[in-house]
């Protein structure tokens, strides 16, 4: 959403309404750099939660197995 409106200049090609006397044109494209900072910082968060999580998952998983199973050498 934040990549695909601004690429539509059709959409919001208008001097009304101004804000601040800087035309609609203007700050309506101004508008999205801080919202999609803000997406980038959400999914920035939610990628090295989950990766902490996993990796949190995997050491405790390595360190119940023990011994030689834990490095990969397990016999059947």
């Amino acid at each position: 959403m934040a990549i695909l409106l601004p690429l539509m200049p059709q959409t919001y090609s208008f001097n009304a309404p101004a804000l601040g006397g800087m035309p609609f044109f203007y700050w309506y494209q101004l508008l999205w750099v801080p919202i999609s900072a803000a997406l980038s910082g959400v999914a920035y968060r939610l990628v090295t939660t989950e990766d902490r999580r996993r990796r949190a998952a995997a050491r405790a998983g390595a360190a119940g197995l023990g011994g030689d199973a834990a490095n990969g050498n397990e016999r059947p």
